[in-house]
């Protein structure tokens, strides 16, 4: 089985329990949840983030078919590392909970192997299919590009409200949950903009950590192979003294920044 996310001849959507999407593996990534982790980047987004650093996992009609089956038996070629590592598998994309049927499955024989699972996503799904994936979830990564809905809508191109929706179920239902900022010069770091998430966020008891991610340029070079202007290209990484302005913030309604 091929994991390079190049696109089948004929490509076209899954949306079974047995097979999915997905753009590419990573078997020992160390940055999406505890522990060393096999990671999955499923095919198809709706979001147009300005910084997305995987554009080419947009398209949900590309990657790579795969199945539930597959997966699983090259996920327990690295259970040892898992293991001794407090690790497991954390599925990100694109956007997993488009393939909600495939991704459950994916999670559902993980936690039959006592395998950790996490979600890394946008809070940007079709709600109630999300909910039956999320009951065989450990942990959710939830990326909350910003608070203020005009600049959430610069960032992403949809409107705020449905991941603010899916933050306060993952309260609800107590589960537990990093929440993922990236902060952008002039585009993210507007003090009414992170005073606002701070603010919210305090407000969800399941939030272990907020994870302050500054922004990068590390994947122009793919909008560029796709012949795409990216948006970004003269933004400059967040100075220190930024970065340590906006951690103040989170900080100073209780969180733990990371």
């Amino acid at each position: 089985m091929v994991f390079n996310g190049t696109a089948s001849p004929t490509p076209n959507p899954i949306s079974t329990t047995h097979s999915g999407r997905i753009h590419s593996v990573e078997t020992c990534g160390t940055v999406d949840g505890p522990g060393v982790r096999f990671i999955i980047f499923t095919q198809g987004c709706l979001l147009r983030c300005q910084y997305c650093h995987n554009p080419d996992s947009r398209d949900l009609h590309s990657g790579t078919e795969v199945t539930v089956d597959s997966l699983i038996t090259e996920i327990q070629k690295y259970r040892s590392y898992m293991n001794a590592s407090g690790g497991g598998l954390t599925i990100t994309g694109g956007e997993p909970l488009l393939q909600p049927e495939f991704i459950g499955e994916v999670f559902r024989r993980c936690q039959e192997l006592n395998i950790h699972t996490a979600l890394d996503t946008s809070g940007y799904p079709k709600f109630e299919q999300a909910k039956e994936v999320l009951k065989y979830v450990n942990l959710v990564l939830l990326d909350i590009k910003s608070f203020d809905p005009k600049i959430y809508h610069d960032v992403t191109h949809v409107e705020l409200e449905p991941t603010l929706r899916f933050a306060r179920h993952l309260n609800e239902i107590n589960k537990p949950t990093w929440v993922r900022f990236v902060l952008v010069p002039n585009l993210t770091d507007a003090p009414h903009n992170v005073e606002g998430l701070a603010q919210f966020v305090a407000g969800l008891d399941c939030v272990e950590k907020v994870e302050l991610l500054p922004f990068h340029q590390m994947g122009q070079y793919k909008w560029e192979q796709m012949g795409l202007n990216y948006p970004l290209k003269d933004t400059e990484p967040p100075t220190d003294e930024k970065i340590a302005e906006v951690r103040g913030i989170f900080e100073k309604y209780g969180l733990k920044v990371e």
